[in-house]
């Protein structure tokens, strides 16, 4: 692993306050996310999270500071993996075709995708081991495989960092385990992982740093800092 000084940046938040309608829900955010790094956001209902996560993929302007990401370190794009809703889960489509949507941001007038396009859907669905699902329709998978779907389409989008918004929402132990151990290959790999997540037991397993978010402030750490902090004790306690 390299030493944080070689590693670039790929998002930072400086002196920044968060929120909507120049109202702050989050203020005083000063942290990086660096190439590699897996950091897991944590908190309780209502303290922000779906705020931050807005901010960092740039959807939301800062109330005042800045939120910035690093554009010349890979693609220029951020990997998304939101929460699904029923409709979601439903939608009438080929897993191929689900996957194949990550790069629309790259397509602009293109009317097709492209064969080196295709070629890099059949590479993720190997990755992470439903290869076999291409031709399947997408709202007959169990939830466990459409959330690897939906992995694989972020990792379409991006090809340094991916955001997860409670990927393992709704999902029994086994699969939410396989969605983990997927997550935790392409960081092995190099991937950097932001995942928002209520699991503290395996949010400290596997990440390098934790991001806990409060109404009394935040902590952004590694995790042996974080088990030792106060803002741990409400959930390690």
């Amino acid at each position: 692993m390299k030493d944080k000084i070689d590693k670039k940046w790929l998002i930072s938040c400086r002196d920044a306050s968060l929120g909507y309608e120049n109202k702050a829900v989050l203020e005083h955010l000063d942290f990086e996310i660096r190439e590699g790094e897996y950091v897991c956001v944590i908190g309780e209902n209502g303290s922000g999270k779906s705020t931050l996560i807005k901010s960092l993929l740039g959807l939301l302007k800062p109330v005042s500071g800045s939120v910035g990401i690093n554009r010349e370190a890979g693609k220029g794009a951020v990997g998304y993996l939101p929460q699904q809703t029923q409709v979601q889960r439903n939608f009438p489509v080929s897993v191929m075709e689900v996957v194949l949507s990550g790069f629309l941001n790259d397509m602009h007038f293109r009317p097709f995708y492209t064969k080196k396009e295709k070629q890099e859907v059949r590479k993720h669905l190997q990755h992470l081991g439903i290869a076999d699902l291409e031709k399947k329709c997408y709202g007959e998978l169990s939830g466990g495989q459409q959330q690897r779907v939906l992995l694989a389409r972020a990792l379409c989008a991006a090809d340094k960092i991916l955001v997860l918004d409670e990927p393992v929402t709704g999902l029994d132990p086994v699969a939410a385990n396989t969605l983990y151990e997927s997550m935790e290959l392409l960081h092995q790999e190099g991937m950097a992982i932001v995942m928002v997540t209520h699991d503290l037991k395996n949010a400290v397993k596997y990440a390098d740093k934790i991001l806990h978010i409060s109404d009394n402030g935040y902590f952004f750490g590694d995790v042996e800092q974080y088990k030792t902090s106060e803002y741990s004790k409400i959930f390690l306690s």
